[in-house]
């Protein structure tokens, strides 16, 4: 779905651009996708001169659930002394917290197409677990224990 505008990002860029074609949900619940997107950013990492490409500008990128992906990776390789560091983060529109879905941001665009506020909770149980029968526990914030909230309301608040 992607190959035109990373095609595009290339030429504009001159840069090597990787699209890795991830397992999706429903069939493949996570950590799938997540292992493909580490394994294709540890091999490429670890075959770069294969590809001629700078060490020093190694960026990975993703938009919406690839934005979740790339976050994570880029997670996980901050602190590996082992391989080249990553330059950037480049996150489109990311899907990065589904700790409360009534949060300012969701209930201002809640009925914005593309991605209203029960779609992006559905999407996100479908890539949980398959199964998207806890998707009003989701809506209504029960599916997070009160003690978890209170320890990320730091990071997770309308405040």
């Amino acid at each position: 779905t992607h190959e035109e505008l990373c095609r595009f990002i290339a030429r504009e860029s001159e840069s090597v651009v990787v699209s890795v074609g991830y397992r999706l949900a429903p069939e493949h619940k996570y950590p799938a996708a997540y292992e493909d997107c580490l394994n294709a950013t540890l091999h490429f990492l670890q075959h770069l001169q294969h590809y001629g490409v700078d060490p020093a500008r190694v960026t990975v990128c993703g938009d919406s659930a690839g934005g979740n992906l790339a976050a994570a990776v880029s997670q996980t390789l901050a602190g590996r002394s082992d391989l080249p560091r990553l330059r950037a983060q480049i996150l489109i529109y990311p899907g990065l917290q589904a700790l409360d879905f009534n949060l300012p941001s969701y209930q201002q665009n809640r009925g914005v197409p593309l991605l209203f506020r029960e779609r992006a909770a559905f999407y996100i149980l479908q890539y949980l677990n398959g199964n998207a029968a806890k998707l009003e526990e989701v809506l209504e914030g029960s599916h997070v224990p009160v003690d978890i909230k209170l320890k990320y309301k730091k990071w997770v608040s309308p405040d």
